[in-house]
């Protein structure tokens, strides 16, 4: 490392007494630092230099262990949509529901519903508390790898599961692995990938999602007609696709290097560094392990990280952010999103036509996230965010009045319509935008208890939301079908009203400068006009 002192102070005097101006940050470096903080500098510099093109040519490892870390979301997104699905499965109703005298078929009750459908969830808030500790004790890939391989085992549970209490606690077991996955993805990839990476690299996981319910929506269109077991049987095998091949693929992975620095294994972040990019673009990846000590410096405790410590101090305002974020996913659109085809029916759809009005969702979600990547590159992350809850809010009272204005096949049509540009409004703004905010938000150091805390928030409103809109949409209940859309509309305005005052923007900052703007309290609004020095280091 010595070696290199001379090459470093000399490439730092070439940039003495010259600004420059990147992204709203003035950069002037007139002091001779020594070899660690020269090396930090220049690593930050040439990361705010790149452009999105030439970061991905820089590090396409990187964006392929993102891509695959990004896979494990499809595994909850499957099973959460299926469970759905499931709901509206006229077998799945017929072997373990109720007949209903109002509407002549059989259905599932909606306390049943309810249950089926926030077993997940339950379980997923187990597993997000433990992933912060595992995660900080074993790191991010062994953490996804056990999750992964305990998946296997408690799908075994769904697949021979033959009572309504079965399917229950299955989906509570594999709820656990979930919430390892969901609390350790957005930290990982915003961890590997440079800063013009970090909003494509984290919108993935919302992609993801969109394509586990592609995936649900193909194959129950396909066997929901089926009159005997297989029409839910089948669905819920498909599930052993997934787990192991990513297991495979994890092992190969390179952890993350912000891990290994904050556990002091610098040998091993170097190597890490250099596989996640190309040769050409670390020939010192030395450079960029200072650049993690520098900021992992503005954040160094002799304690180690607790969950009490992110309710102190500045770090209770970036968990309280992390928390709001993940909790309002489900007040701004998701929940029509996530029960999309019993909707459908609800509004007046035959079967088939319901299933594929799902799919078609899916599909079109699929693609908002991908556009999502394009706003979010020129927009940032709170305009999107705040204004796509705001728009949703609107297309919500909309839904709510074409419901309230009877009962005819025009209506019906506009509910189905209206329901279907909510889910997808939802994929293009609010929910990728999300992600990356989650996964910018929080200190490096406290970053995988703050996932997993706030993913836990998530579940916490996600819960009583289920129920409430299982018994807003049942038959058997308050059948208030696309009315629904009126309580959506005044929890997504609080969301959009909550999210401007407190929600700042994070877009081509770096992890040192994020830390900066918490610690000196600068109000949200005012981020993007903030310059921070490429020398403050407080």
């Amino acid at each position: 490392m010595n070696s290199d002192i001379t090459e470093k102070q000399t490439s730092a005097e070439e940039i003495e007494g010259q600004p420059t101006s990147m992204g709203g940050l003035v950069y002037d470096v007139g002091e001779k630092a020594h070899y660690d903080r020269a090396g930090a500098i220049e690593a930050e510099v040439l990361e705010h230099s790149m452009t999105v093109l030439q970061a991905v040519k820089a590090y396409p490892a990187a964006s392929w262990w993102a891509f695959v870390m990004s896979c494990t979301i499809i595994m909850e997104s499957y099973c959460v949509f299926l469970m759905g699905q499931f709901i509206a499965t006229a077998q799945f109703a017929e072997d373990f529901g109720v007949y209903s005298e109002k509407t002549n078929e059989w259905i599932i009750e909606a306390s049943w519903q309810s249950a089926f459908q926030c077993s997940g969830p339950i379980g997923a808030f187990i597993g997000v508390f433990m992933a912060g500790p595992i995660t900080s004790w074993i790191g991010y890939r062994w953490a996804t790898i056990g999750g992964l391989m305990f998946l296997n085992g408690f799908i075994f549970i769904f697949f021979f599961a033959n009572s309504q209490g079965m399917f229950f606690a299955s989906q509570i077991l594999e709820g656990i692995p979930w919430g390892i996955f969901i609390a350790n993805a957005p930290a990982y990839c915003a961890e590997i990938v440079p800063m013009r990476l970090r909003a494509p690299a984290t919108q993935m996981l919302q992609m993801f999602w969109a394509v586990g319910s592609i995936i649900v929506g193909g194959i129950t269109y396909h066997y929901q007609s089926k009159n005997d077991s297989s029409a839910y049987r089948v669905p819920i095998a498909i599930q052993w696709i997934f787990p192991t091949p990513l297991a495979i693929l994890l092992f190969l992975a390179p952890e993350s290097p912000w891990w290994l620095v904050r556990k002091g294994r610098l040998a091993e972040a170097e190597k890490a560094i250099k596989r996640l990019g190309r040769a050409s673009a670390n020939d010192n990846p030395a450079d960029a392990v200072a650049m993690m000590r520098r900021t992992i410096e503005l954040e160094k405790t002799e304690k180690k990280p607790s969950l009490i410590e992110l309710w102190k101090g500045t770090d209770r305002y970036r968990t309280l952010i992390v928390c709001g974020v993940y909790a309002s996913q489900n007040l701004t659109g998701n929940l029509i999103a996530n029960q999309a085809v019993y909707f459908f029916k609800q509004a007046g759809m035959v079967d088939n036509t319901a299933f594929a009005l799902g799919l078609i969702t899916s599909a079109l979600q699929w693609i908002m996230v991908m556009l999502s990547w394009i706003l979010t590159t020129y927009l940032g992350r709170r305009t999107i965010y705040v204004y796509g809850q705001f728009i949703n809010c609107a297309f919500l009272v909309a839904l709510g009045i074409a419901a309230s204005v009877g009962t005819s096949n025009a209506a019906s049509n506009a509910q189905a319509s209206l329901g279907l540009i909510v889910s997808v409004l939802f994929c293009l703004g609010p929910a990728p935008a999300s992600w990356v905010i989650i996964g910018e938000t929080s200190s490096v150091r406290l970053r995988p208890l703050t996932t997993g805390v706030g993913r836990g928030a998530y579940y916490l409103v996600n819960i009583p939301c289920i129920f409430l809109a299982s018994y807003m949409l049942n038959t058997d209940k308050w059948n208030l079908g696309g009315k629904s859309g009126y309580i959506w509309a005044g929890t997504a305005f609080f969301c959009t009203v909550m999210s401007w005052i407190w929600v700042p923007e994070m877009k081509h900052r770096s992890f040192r400068e994020i830390d900066i703007l918490f610690r000196r309290h600068v109000p949200a609004r005012k981020w993007k006009q903030t310059v921070i020095d490429i020398r403050d280091d407080e």
